[in-house]
C-alpha cells in the first residue's frame, strides 16, 4: 500500500514538474500543488517556500511563521488557455526584532501581482502594431498595466547628430489635427514627431540642435507644403530643397483632371459625350504610353474598342479638351525623362494662352522653380516617409485612434525605431 501512494506522489510530483518546465517556471521553490480547470482559464495552485533567511531590517535570526494570503498572478497562455497562478507565499518572523518578511521570487517583482514574464510580454507585443486593448485583453491584465508599461519606454533626441538626407511630411493626429514628422532618408529613423507642423513648432524644436550640426544636413525632401520653404531655409541654411515628385505629378494630374470636369459640366448631362467623359475619366488622367492595346467590347459605346481608341473619340468630343490633353502628356513626359529644360520651357511658351486652371499651377511651378530643378537633379523623394506614414495609419486605424499625443507618438517610435529580431522559420520535412 505504501509503495502505491508512493509511486502516485512520484507520478504527480513528475506531472507538476512538466507544469513547471512548460510554464518556465525557474524558480525551484516555487512547488505546485494542484491544477485546476476552471473552465475558460486554467488555475494552478503553488507555494513559494524555502529555509528562513536572516532578517533584512537587523539581520537577526528569522523562523517561518504561515502562509501569506495566495497572490492571483495572471500568467502566458498555456495550451491555449489563460493562466492564473494562486501562489501562497511563505511569511517569515525575527526572532530578535520580531517584524515581518515576506518570501521573495524571480516569478514576480516584490509588491506586484504581475509576473515578470508578463511584463516582458506586453513590452514585446507593444513593438508590433497590436491595439493595447487587445494586449490587455490576450494578456489578461488591465488597460491600465499595458499604458504604464508603454510609459516606461523613453526616447532621448541626440542633439548632437542629424542626418544628411532628411525627409519631411505631416499625418493625422486626429481629425483636423496634423503632427509633424521628420526621417532620416538612408537608414528611416525617425529624427522628430511633433504635435503640430506650424513654423513656431518646427522651428523650436530645430534650434535645440547647433549651427554646427544643423549645417552637417545637405537635403531635405519635403512635399508641397508652403510653410515648410521658408524654416528649412532658416534653419538649414546650407541644405538644398527638393520638392517630392509625387505632389508635383500630382498637381498636374490634378489640373487636368479639374479640367475634364469643367469641359464635361458645359455639356448636356444626357448627352452620349457626357456620359462617356464621366466614364473614361481615368484613361485622360493616365500616361499615354501605358494605355493598353487590348480590345474589349464598351456598353457605353457598343463596340469593341481599346483603350487609345476610347480616348480617341474622348478628344474628339472638346478641342480644348485636346490640346490640354497633349500638352498635359508632353509635360509628363519631359518630367519622368528628367529634361528639366524641356519641361520649364513648355510651360514658360504656353503659361499666357492655357486655361486658367492650369495658369495656376504653372505659376506655382514657376515660383519652385529651383526646388523642382532639384527634384530632377537628385535621387531624392519622400518615398520612403510616405510608407511610414502607411504604417503609421495602420497603428492609429488597430487602436482606433488616440487621445493622448504622447502615447501615440511612443508607439510610433517603438514600432518603426526599435529593430526586431528575425528568426526563419522551420519547415516540417516529410
Amino acid at each position: 500500500m505504501k509503495s502505491d501512494q508512493t509511486i502516485i506522489r512520484k507520478t504527480l510530483m513528475e506531472q507538476f514538474n512538466f507544469v513547471t518546465n512548460l510554464l518556465g517556471i525557474k524558480d525551484k521553490n516555487i512547488i505546485i500543488l494542484d491544477v485546476l480547470d476552471a473552465g475558460p482559464h486554467k488555475e494552478i495552485i503553488a507555494k513559494l517556500d524555502y529555509p528562513a533567511p536572516k532578517c533584512p531590517h537587523c539581520q537577526g535570526r528569522m523562523a517561518k511563521y504561515d502562509f501569506q494570503k495566495e497572490s492571483k498572478i495572471p500568467y502566458l497562455e498555456c495550451a491555449g488557455y489563460k493562466t492564473l497562478i494562486r501562489l501562497k507565499k511563505r511569511r517569515f518572523r525575527c526572532q530578535d526584532c520580531r517584524k515581518m518578511a515576506v518570501a521573495e521570487t524571480s516569478l514576480v517583482k516584490k509588491n506586484h501581482q504581475i509576473a515578470t514574464i508578463v511584463n516582458q510580454k506586453i513590452a514585446q507585443k507593444l513593438i508590433e502594431k497590436v491595439p493595447m486593448t487587445a494586449i490587455a485583453e490576450s494578456l489578461a491584465v488591465s488597460t491600465s498595466t499595458v499604458i504604464r508599461k508603454l510609459k516606461e519606454f523613453k526616447f532621448k533626441t541626440d542633439l548632437n547628430y542629424l542626418p544628411e538626407h532628411m525627409s519631411w511630411d505631416e499625418y493625422s493626429f486626429m481629425k483636423g489635427k496634423m503632427s509633424f514628422i521628420a526621417q532620416d532618408f538612408d537608414s528611416r529613423k525617425i529624427i522628430a514627431i511633433l504635435d503640430g507642423r506650424t513654423q513656431v513648432t518646427i522651428r523650436n524644436h530645430f534650434l535645440r540642435y547647433s549651427r554646427q550640426v544643423r549645417n552637417q544636413l545637405k537635403v531635405i525632401t519635403i512635399d508641397m507644403f508652403s510653410p515648410y520653404y521658408d524654416i528649412a531655409r532658416k534653419l538649414f541654411p546650407s541644405a538644398k530643397i527638393v520638392l517630392d515628385r509625387f505632389h508635383i505629378v500630382q498637381h498636374l494630374s490634378r489640373a487636368m483632371n479639374r479640367l475634364r470636369i469643367q469641359i464635361m459640366n458645359q455639356l448636356d448631362r444626357k448627352s452620349h459625350e457626357y456620359r462617356a467623359i464621366k466614364r473614361y475619366w481615368k484613361l485622360i488622367q493616365q500616361d499615354s504610353r501605358k494605355l493598353s492595346d487590348k480590345r474589349f467590347y464598351r456598353p457605353t459605346f457598343r463596340l469593341h474598342l481599346t483603350n487609345k481608341e476610347i480616348l480617341e473619340k474622348l478628344l474628339s468630343y472638346s478641342q480644348e479638351l485636346r490640346e490640354h490633353y497633349d500638352l498635359y502628356q508632353l509635360l509628363l513626359f519631359h518630367f519622368q525623362e528628367k529634361r528639366a529644360d524641356h519641361f520649364f520651357g513648355l510651360i514658360e511658351d504656353t503659361i499666357s494662352c492655357v486655361n486658367p486652371i492650369f495658369q495656376t499651377v504653372f505659376k506655382t511651378f514657376m515660383k519652385d522653380k529651383d526646388k523642382i530643378m532639384n527634384a530632377l537633379e537628385l535621387p531624392y523623394s519622400n518615398a520612403k516617409l510616405e510608407a511610414t506614414n502607411n504604417l503609421i495609419k495602420v497603428i492609429k486605424r488597430n487602436a482606433f485612434g488616440f487621445r493622448n499625443f504622447d502615447n501615440f507618438r511612443t508607439r510610433i517610435l517603438l514600432a518603426l525605431n526599435i529593430k526586431k529580431e528575425r528568426t526563419n522559420s522551420v519547415l516540417s520535412r516529410v
